[in-house]
């Protein structure tokens, strides 16, 4: 028999789990909340002095408990919300030997040493903290969130109402100290089959880790371990609020062991930003300065140019760097065989925290392009990829006169909930209504992953409110990185009216 345990987040009592813990039962497993010290479910009510290892302490008492009433046949799962997974995997540390998965709902595994307020994305509620919490924290609670500022916490998509006003209603204050104390790990709690259950409307989805792992960031490598199970909701923060029958259901399969497992590096076919470029495209010279390659076209003279900007993050030390995958090395190569100058780079966006050091790098190489003697100084495009779609915000919100356009493909153009901190500067949506004119050529995936897409949308909405000059080159059955992972006709042709429309504008 399965026992559940469930461990509630910030601000959350055992009340949070009442839908999905009584689904639960429905099936035929045991379901035990754990009470938090100093979470007694009503505004007010918390106890100031208590830290993480308090919290640790009532998850290893419910552990006890379960055990010593509990057939020899029975199996612990622990489930872990938010900042619950700093509580249920300090308890695991200490009793591996009862717990058969954990779950970590939403919220990534911490590390040893590292305190909950590190992973609070927003970086506005991590200063709110900060403020608050004087030396240590002692003595000192965090307030409970308004119904309309819990969103700063987490997507609250599909909350219904009466359930959000709930959760209001119920919330107690977060002693500080359980914020800031770090985590203490012995290691012993790697040896445990853990599950994550992602939901996408908070930022979060397979695709995403993948491609993480895919890059070779450490943090991420270690998901990719045969004990280490995914799944994914449609939904924001609080799925056991939004969708209790179907988090229910997720976490039974959980205790099965079923669930998506991550593909390692090496294992199999290149990884999507390693497979070749969808279009046969001439070998033609490249001259490399610094980080910025020029991909020079036959005919001389002075030519426009199209500068290409990856995305991110990706982690620094990864080789071969951006510049030299497939997808930019095509783009370029292709716009240097139709008479502009191809241009790519790499940037140092290696964190969600990064975007104003690669920002700068972006900056500089294009002011480098526009002093080549062979590159037309006054017909610039720039064309931005995916994270790197961020970066456009700082052309959109005052274009100079010389940028003839800018082109993003699969972008990210809000930035995603749930991602980590990104400095209120990138975010292109904003930005749209300063850019007049300047044409714009996004060319939008139909199998985009849920987080991108809706930023796309919320452009779109944007350009057609300000009456920017945006031109959408659609895709349907392309995913993110259509160039290298959907190499059909439709993706072509895609990419060549994407690039006509770029030349013609950066030609006229």
């Amino acid at each position: 028999m399965t026992e559940f345990i469930l461990v509630p987040g910030m601000f959350t009592g055992a009340h949070v789990w009442d839908e999905t813990a009584a689904a639960l039962a429905s099936s035929g497993a045991g379901v035990h909340t754990v009470a938090l010290t100093g979470h007694g479910g009503s505004r007010g009510a918390a106890t100031d002095d208590a830290d993480l290892e308090t919290h640790i302490e009532d998850v290893l008492a419910l552990i006890d408990s379960v055990s010593a009433g509990a057939g020899r046949d029975q199996e612990i799962v622990l489930v872990g919300h938010d900042y619950g997974v700093h509580p249920m995997l300090g308890a695991a540390d200490r009793r591996t030997e009862r717990i058969g998965r954990i779950v970590c709902l939403d919220t990534g595994p911490a590390q040893d040493g590292m305190p909950a307020l590190a992973a609070v994305a927003d970086p506005a509620a991590r200063e709110k903290v900060a403020e608050r919490a004087g030396a240590d924290g002692a003595g000192r609670v965090l307030e409970a969130p308004a119904r309309d500022e819990w969103q700063r916490w987490g997507s609250t998509a599909g909350i219904p109402a009466a359930a959000l006003d709930r959760l209001t209603a119920l919330a107690s204050p977060q002693p500080l100290r359980t914020l800031l104390q770090p985590l203490r790990l012995t290691g012993a709690v790697a040896s445990v089959p853990v599950t994550g259950v992602l939901c996408n409307a908070n930022g979060s989805s397979i695709e995403m880790v993948q491609r993480r792992v895919d890059l070779g960031d450490p943090v991420f490598l270690a998901l990719a371990d045969p004990q280490a199970s995914f799944f994914e909701l449609p939904t924001g923060h609080w799925p056991m609020l939004s969708l209790p029958a179907e988090l229910a259901e997720v976490l039974l399969r959980a205790a099965a062991g079923e669930g998506h497992r991550m593909v390692p590096p090496g294992s199999a076919e290149p990884p999507a930003h390693l497979r070749p470029f969808l279009l046969d495209v001439p070998e033609l010279p490249h001259e490399r300065t610094g980080n910025v390659d020029l991909y020079l076209p036959e005919a001389g003279g002075s030519r426009p140019a199209v500068v290409f900007v990856h995305g991110g993050p990706v982690p620094a030390g990864v080789l071969p760097t951006p510049r030299d995958w497939p997808a930019l090395k095509g783009y370029a190569r292709y716009a240097a065989a139709q008479g502009v100058v191809g241009v790519t780079l790499d940037h140092r966006l290696h964190d969600m925290a990064d975007y104003p050091r690669a920002a700068a790098d972006v900056a500089a190489a294009v002011e480098l392009v526009r002093t080549d003697p062979r590159v037309d100084a006054d017909r610039i495009a720039l064309w931005f990829l995916s994270g790197g779609g961020l970066i456009a915000a700082d052309w959109l919100r005052k274009p100079p006169a010389w940028l003839r356009c800018l082109a993003a493909s699969y972008p990210i153009l809000v930035p995603v909930p749930g991602w980590g901190p990104v400095d209120s500067r990138f975010r292109p949506v904003d930005a749209l209504p300063g850019a007049g004119t300047l044409p714009v050529v996004l060319t939008r995936a139909g199998r985009e992953s849920p987080e991108i897409a809706a930023t796309v949308e919320e452009f779109l909405a944007a350009s057609e409110k300000c009456g920017a000059n945006v031109e959408v080159v659609d895709v349907p059955n392309g995913r993110h990185a259509f160039e290298t992972l959907d190499p059909t006709e439709e993706s072509r042709e895609a990419v060549h009216r994407a690039m006509r429309s770029v030349l013609g504008h950066v030609s006229a």
